[in-house]
Formats: structure tokens, C-alpha cells, sequence
């Protein structure tokens, strides 16, 4: 898929990707209380479910977007403006693959991966012999393969697993797998303007959850791209994704809100966000055939997707799958 910038997004799209008929929740409603101070919590979802490890954030204002020079200007990330949300709670992480299998176990879920037979792999993640008979290459991401079999189990292909990676984020997830989770969690996803609130940290107009610096002490603070990309990883790093708590916190507690993996969000996704929703808990739910993304992954590099920024946005069709793209959850208000 190509965005108006000229750059192709990150993630490809399904062949069949579009709006989609299937049925999929809107944003819940719920108590939207002002909390004085964020604090960790769980919330008890359907049947008695309780997702563990969201944090409560306080209603604010705040200043949401970016006039970035190194943005993409078909993104829409801007132009920056005053924005307030209600209280929330969002995870801490991204799901994980230990909590995915929970639910998959509790309810037989079969992803939209596992349902097409194939999923988007970065071909130096797949084996010699899976490249040679992959069912096909998308047009302008030469780096990606549809591999057959591959799906959030086996994110590889045939003959990977998750067995030494449940601490993972959970990959291979489309919007609608992530509605599915959030439905049985009794959570939902995230809209774009909570995502970029709780990514800020509590800083005002940072480029990064940390500051303006990628690196400001010489090490890495998120997953992303090292060496030349797409074919010369630096010595020692390997594409992929990291433990959900690799790296430190922002300044809310919440981990990987840059790189590692791609996070849905509620929102449809247009270039016009800012003109087209309001400043009080905006959220776009025209259909675009879209759906918002944030965060970036670990196959991003400012020499080419740069999308790891925290006003940065991204999209891909809701039934979209790849090995980058994962979610966190969110609660409207307090649930305790």
C-alpha cells in the first residue's frame, strides 16, 4: 500500500484488504472520571476475564501532533493543536503472546492469518527454503514474503515457534483479531489521540516517549532497524521483536511506545485527522478503508520509514497481517 508521501507503508496489505464485512466494535463507553494520579490496575473483562497490567492515566490537555521536518506530509500528523481526553488505562505493553494464547485457548479464536493460509514475513525472518516458495511478493516491498503457514504461532513460517518467545508482543494480528481479544478481555483498542497521549510520557511536544534525542546517552532506547537497511543488519542485532518490557519506561510507565512492534488503534485513519475530529476525545469513525496505526516497528530506519516518532501515524485495511504489527488495550475511565 502507498501513502500520498510517496513512501510505501510498512506494513503490506492483504490482497483481499479493504474496509472488510466483517463485523467489527466501536469504541466503548464508560466511566470517564478524572484520576488524580496514574496508577496500575486490573480490569475485569467478560466472563470474569481480568487483563492484567493496565495503567490508569488522569484526564488532560494536551498538545497532540507534530510539524516534524522529517515527516511525511500524506501522514497527517499535524498541524500540532490542543487536544484534551477523559481518564483511561492502557496496558503497559502490547498483548503478548502468552496472553493471545490465553485466549485462544479459552475461546478456539482462529486469526485472520490462519483463516488466508498465509501471513507477511521480512524475508531475511524467513527460512532459505520458505523464500523460494512464497505465495507472493507485494508490489514496491520487495522485502516481504506471504508465507504459507505463517501466523502468530509459528511467525516465521513452518518449523518457528513462540515457545522461547511468550514474553513477545503477539504478531500476525489484524484489527479484527485485535477487536476479537478486546471483546473477550473486555477491553478495546486504543483511539489515536489516548495512544499518543499515553506515548508523550508527560512530556510536551517530544519527538521520541523519552526526548528529542533517538540516543541521548549512546544507547538504544527502542527496537528499531540497526545497520543498513533492508538488507545489512549491524553486527549482532537481528530483525525481530523484543521482550514486551525490553527498554526502559516512558515517563507513565508504559513500555515499547516506539519500535518493536505496529500498534492498532480504534480510529479509521485519514490524512485529515486534525480538521476532521474534534479536540475533546477525538476519534475518527467515517469509513476509510483504513485503520490508524502507531508506534513503528523494529524494520524501521530513519533512512526510510521514520515512523517511530511519536506523532507519526501509519494505517494498513483492518484485515491486514505481518510480522511487525501487534496492539495494546485500553479501558475508558476508571475501571476499579
Amino acid at each position: 500500500m502507498e501513502h500520498s508521501s510517496g513512501k510505501s507503508c510498512c506494513t503490506p496489505a492483504a490482497p483481499h484488504g479493504g474496509a472488510g464485512a466483517r463485523p467489527h466494535a466501536g469504541p466503548s463507553n464508560g466511566d470517564t472520571r478524572a484520576m488524580r494520579t496514574a496508577r496500575c490496575l486490573r480490569h475485569e473483562g467478560e466472563n470474569g476475564h481480568t487483563h492484567r497490567g493496565l495503567v490508569a492515566l488522569p484526564g488532560a490537555e494536551f498538545l497532540m501532533g507534530g510539524d516534524d521536518r522529517d515527516g511525511f506530509a500524506g501522514d497527517g500528523e499535524g498541524p500540532p493543536r490542543r487536544v484534551r481526553v477523559s481518564a483511561f488505562s492502557i496496558s503497559a505493553t502490547a498483548v503478548t503472546n502468552r496472553q493471545f494464547g490465553d485466549f485462544v485457548r479459552a475461546t478456539r479464536y482462529v486469526t485472520d492469518a490462519e483463516r488466508a493460509g498465509a501471513s507477511f514475513v521480512f524475508y531475511l525472518q524467513a527460512a532459505q527454503d520458505l523464500r523460494r516458495a512464497v505465495r507472493r511478493v507485494p508490489a514496491g516491498l520487495p522485502w516481504w514474503l506471504a508465507v504459507e503457514g505463517a501466523c502468530w504461532q509459528r511467525p516465521e513460517g513452518p518449523g518457528s515457534h513462540i515457545y522461547d518467545r511468550l514474553d513477545h508482543p503477539v504478531v500476525h494480528i489484524s484489527w479484527f483479531d485485535a477487536q476479537a481479544y478486546c471483546a473477550w478481555s473486555g477491553t478495546r483498542l486504543p483511539t489515536e489521540a489516548q495512544w499518543e497521549y499515553a506515548a508523550r510520557g508527560g512530556l510536551t511536544g517530544a519527538r521520541y516517549p523519552w526526548g528529542d534525542e533517538l540516543e541521548p546517552d549512546g544507547r538504544p532506547r527502542c527496537n528499531i532497524w540497526r545497520g543498513e537497511f533492508p538488507a545489512r543488519p549491524a553486527p549482532g542485532w537481528l530483525p525481530g521483536t523484543a521482550p514486551a518490557t525490553a527498554f526502559d519506561p516512558n515517563g507513565y510507565g508504559l513500555y515499547n511506545m516506539a519500535g518493536n512492534v505496529w500498534e492498532w488503534c480504534e480510529d479509521w485513519f485519514t490524512p485529515g485527522y486534525h480538521a476532521e475530529t474534534a479536540s475533546d476525545d477525538p476519534v475518527h469513525l467515517r469509513p476509510t478503508g483504513r485503520r490508524a496505526m502507531r508506534g513503528g516497528s523494529f524494520l524501521c530506519h530513519a533512512s526510510y520509514c521514520n515512523r517511530y516518532r511519536v506523532a507519526a501515524r501509519n494505517s494498513n485495511t483492518p484485515d491486514s497481517t505481518s510480522g511487525n504489527c501487534g496492539f495494546r488495550v485500553a479501558a475508558s475511565g476508571d475501571p476499579a
